[in-house]
């Protein structure tokens, strides 16, 4: 739990985006992360990095990863904090 406050503290900034909702054009973003030094994108957050949920996280953690390699060609971490 300690790692997880820590992290849910961090700003944005150039490897790291704060998203209240998945939107295919992210796919973008991944596809920059994966040609550079990597990144994280935090769904279910404003951004101010607060915590505001999700209704379709079951559903996200199916269909990103399916998305992104689909789209790419890549294997990504997908996962639910």
């Amino acid at each position: 739990m300690r790692k997880l406050v820590r992290i849910m503290k961090e700003k944005e900034h150039q490897s790291i985006e704060w998203k209240e909702s998945w939107h295919d054009e992210y796919l973008k973003w991944i596809c920059g992360y994966a040609n550079a030094y990597g990144g994280t994108i935090y769904i279910g957050t404003d951004d101010d990095s607060n915590v505001v949920g999700i209704d379709n996280a079951r559903d996200l953690l199916e269909r990103i990863p399916n998305k992104i390699t689909d789209t790419m060609g890549i294997i990504a971490d997908v996962n639910l904090l």
